[in-house]
């Protein structure tokens, strides 16, 4: 007759077992970052910390050129803002968002979501300007802040590979979530944030400060 398995044996593994369990298995997410619409990249797992998968669609305008990037990629349900972001400095200079959020392996893979922007001006401006090579830049005009844009953003980051850049003007709420050290493409160039600041709409003015 085999021996029975002693009382604090049995509530060891059974404890053992129920730590296990409770761990469970690291979230898979297909992970990329490219110039262009498409975007595949290999299926990763992801951070005992990120529950989330991401896809984003990036629309960047500058003086009349249009640059389409996508993203996907791991993160957590609190960092990741579904719906659109974006930001202007003027007229023919803003980058804007889409992002869909999803927490099943491989449920990133695609499509990647639609971008869509509203350009209807909503009266309010901000004081506006960009700079390479700086962490600071003085406004010397108004971005006029169009569809959600309902806060005066402040930004700087690098350029990779290293250059600096700062820049001022409208942005969306979510534009303001964005975190130090976030990666946002732009067209074969690689933006990673260093700080954002925001004021709320109540203080956008008719002026430039």
């Amino acid at each position: 007759m085999k021996p029975s398995m002693k009382p604090e044996t049995f509530l060891l593994a059974s404890m053992l077992l129920c730590t296990l369990l409770g761990l469970g298995y690291p979230l898979d997410c297909w992970v990329c970052i490219s110039p262009g619409p498409f975007c595949q990249g290999t299926m990763q797992a992801c951070a005992p910390e990120e529950d989330t998968c991401m896809a984003a669609i990036y629309e960047t305008h500058r003086v009349g050129d249009v640059l389409v990037s996508s993203k996907k990629g791991c993160t957590t349900s609190s960092d990741c803002d579904p719906g659109f972001l974006s930001f202007n400095d003027g007229p023919e200079s803003n980058v804007g968002a889409t992002t869909r959020c999803c927490q099943s392996n491989g449920c990133n893979q695609d499509p990647l979501p639609a971008f869509r922007r509203n350009l209807t001006e909503n009266g309010l401006r901000c004081p506006s300007c960009f700079a390479f090579l700086k962490e600071t830049c003085t406004p010397t005009q108004e971005a006029l802040c169009v569809g959600e844009e309902t806060r005066c953003v402040t930004m700087t980051g690098l350029m990779h590979p290293g250059i600096r850049f700062a820049a001022r003007g409208c942005g969306t709420e979510a534009a303001c979530h964005t975190k130090p050290g976030a990666l946002v493409p732009s067209g074969s160039r690689l933006l990673t944030i260093k700080k954002t600041s925001c004021r709320p709409s109540s203080q956008a003015s008719g002026k430039a400060e």
